[in-house]
């Protein structure tokens, strides 16, 4: 068991925290709106503190997952930041989709304390959070990341250092990079059928079967069909995604026009009204 606090109770925190405390951990929580976290000490036990400093005084590990870079400095800096309250030793874990450069930065800040600091931004949403099956990338010194990855095993099926500070949140926009193109070429192959005339499930049915296979034909198929999107990764958070990543890239020189094509069109997808569908309604435009 590991004293650990857990920072940031939305649609992915909560159930993330949660499987901590029931792999037996010692789990504080603090979240911005105090009736939230209420509800979660209700459902799962434990303690939750007003402040990010509170939560994490005394803990070995304290967990983040919140919404953007700006969301992550408020908790970690300042008087009542988390930093704050951490002892020399204790080890911060960010499992939000922020930017490389944020990570770098609260890395320093977190050393001039004797903190240790890893990037661990997420792959799998919400069903992924919930089943405790989430694909974890890291970013962090060998040793901080060793103390780390046996509590992460609470709610992940794959976790991996990929290098240093930083490392996990670039690993994070490669995969962010990919999810775009292939949800742009699935909504394009779903409507050609239509127009085709074919049985789109049929096809789907088909074509799954050989190279033309990913996660999301298998898992977002039917619903685009259906024009079911009211549930999964929201497309404003898969612009704030696609931003970091294109940034990224307008730094390193890597081009990206496909990803950047697609960006434009979930902009359309927010103008009609659908920011907080899932990412696969970018068929909507076609």
């Amino acid at each position: 068991m590991t004293n650990v606090a857990f920072i940031g109770l939305g649609v992915m925190g909560f159930p993330m925290a949660g499987h901590l405390k029931r792999a037996g951990h010692d789990v504080v929580v603090y979240n911005r709106t105090g009736v939230v976290a209420a509800r979660w000490t209700a459902e799962h036990g434990g303690r939750s503190e007003p402040s990010p400093r509170a939560a994490a005084r005394g803990r070995d590990l304290v967990f983040a997952c919140v919404g953007n870079d700006d969301d992550l400095r408020s908790v970690c800096l300042g008087d009542e930041g988390a930093f704050a309250g951490m002892d020399r030793g204790a080890v911060f874990i960010d499992h939000t989709t922020a930017s490389a450069n944020v990570a770098r930065e609260l890395a320093g800040e977190a050393a001039l304390k004797g903190v240790g600091f890893v990037d661990a931004p997420v792959s799998g949403g919400q069903a992924g959070a919930e089943n405790g099956k989430l694909t974890v990338m890291c970013g962090g010194g060998a040793d901080d990341y060793a103390r780390a990855e046996p509590a992460i095993a609470a709610y992940a099926r794959a976790c991996r250092l990929m290098g240093p500070v930083g490392a996990g949140q670039l690993t994070k926009m490669v995969n962010q990079i990919c999810i775009a193109g292939l949800v742009q070429a699935l909504s394009e192959g779903v409507r050609f059928a239509e127009a085709a005339g074919l049985d789109p499930k049929q096809v789907i049915d088909v074509i799954s079967k050989g190279a033309a296979q990913s996660w999301q034909m298998e898992n977002r198929h039917e619903t685009m069909i259906a024009r079911q999107f009211d549930f999964g990764f929201a497309v404003d958070w898969m612009r704030k995604d696609l931003a970091i990543c294109l940034d990224e890239a307008r730094r390193n020189g890597a081009p990206l026009p496909v990803t950047a094509l697609v960006d434009q069109f979930y902009r359309d997808v927010q103008a009609k009204g659908g920011g907080r569908f899932d990412t696969s309604s970018l068929i909507t435009r076609l």
